[in-house]
């Protein structure tokens, strides 16, 4: 039996692109962006930093090992679309409770399958990230891009995933204690703070300065997450006022983040950086390490030349800025994941170098 196409991807310029739905059959505009990872997509669909987004997935099957309990990167995904070659709906997995469609179902994801993921990644290399409506077949193309073109992309996606209330992670025989402030944080860094005796306390994004000075943390922590740096000032004031006093790690939009504290400036990239292979040169060390990304922004490196933080790392593809570091302030941020599931083991020691900060502020108190 041969299966009729009943969804489409229309663009501002008329472009269509058939498909076959899964998961929530829902009429939604996104931004599209496309994840080259081979593996992964449930940390991928449940990564806040997705939040508004369709992603196109450029490895052809998608779906063979179902979802797993345990693998969530949180509790309730808010990926706007994932569009797919081939989709598998019979996952074969000793692991898996649930299959990929039945999950979108139940959050309310639009999945689209049989599209050519290589022509439509293409096309985003090309034109760049950009609005896309996802249909269905009565929707005319001229209809679709008239919407498009009316439509505006939120802006509230970190207030959006971001905790409402504060929430412990306590850590067996722990160490240090961390306040984390949660812009969209992914579950496995709090795992890997646990892991390493931080007990961890996540916060609203909108936490004041004061508000964390009060929990008397050894150490503070920005996450990664959705959007635009630039729409989340309140963060950016927070580390303005609590650099020096505590060692301070970002990562991604942390990164971001802590260098618009320093008076850096960031921009959009045409496409972004998304997926688990890309090679960054540590410049301090000179090794290379291969790195899971996931981000639309960059920070402009000439509009770090007149500030405390100094470049640490750059990607090899790009020359964008990877890293950063004030020594004296013990504050640093890389823009890639070192917590990433999948992702490089070898990146890793930046979790390390947190906690050396820390035992030395405790040292020093």
């Amino acid at each position: 039996m041969v299966k009729n196409y009943d969804r489409k991807l229309i663009f501002e310029d008329g472009t269509e692109y058939l498909g076959f739905s899964f998961g929530a059959v829902e009429e939604r505009i996104c931004e599209i962006v496309f994840n080259t990872s081979m593996a992964g997509y449930q940390q991928i669909l449940s990564d806040p930093s997705y939040t508004y987004q369709a992603v196109v997935m450029t490895y052809p099957l998608i779906g063979s090992y179902g979802m797993a309990e345990d693998d969530y990167e949180t509790a309730v995904p808010t990926i706007g679309a994932m569009i797919v070659g081939e989709y598998n709906d019979h996952p074969s997995n000793f692991r898996s409770t649930q299959t990929l469609g039945q999950v979108m179902a139940r959050y309310g994801i639009p999945g689209v399958s049989g599209v050519d993921t290589r022509c439509l990644t293409r096309s985003i290399r090309d034109l760049g990230s950009r609005k896309v409506l996802i249909t269905g077949l009565e929707t005319s193309a001229q209809a679709g891009a008239a919407k498009l073109r009316a439509a505006r992309l939120p802006r509230d996606a970190v207030s959006r995933v971001s905790v409402k209330a504060r929430r412990e992670a306590p850590a067996e025989n722990a160490r240090f204690h961390v306040a984390a402030i949660d812009c969209g944080m992914k579950e496995n860094i709090v795992r890997c703070l646990n892991q390493r005796g931080c007990s961890v306390t996540v916060l609203p994004y909108d936490v004041t300065a004061r508000q964390i000075q009060a929990l008397a943390p050894d150490g503070v922590f920005l996450s990664n997450g959705p959007g635009d740096p630039r729409d989340v000032p309140q963060v950016i004031a927070a580390v303005r006022q609590l650099r020096g006093k505590y060692p301070i790690f970002g990562i991604c939009l942390g990164h971001q983040l802590i260098c618009l504290a320093y008076g850096g400036s960031v921009y959009k990239l045409k496409f972004g950086h998304r997926g688990g292979n890309h090679p960054v040169r540590n410049l301090e060390t000179g090794k290379i390490e291969i790195t899971a990304q996931n981000h639309s922004y960059a920070v402009d490196a000439r509009s770090l030349a007149d500030t405390d933080l100094t470049v640490t790392h750059v990607n090899l593809l790009d020359n964008t800025v990877e890293g950063v570091r004030c020594e004296k302030d013990r504050v640093f941020s890389v823009q890639y994941h070192p917590e990433s599931a999948p992702g490089p083991e070898d990146s890793e020691y930046l979790f390390d170098r947190f906690l050396e900060w820390m035992e030395e502020g405790k040292n020093h108190a």
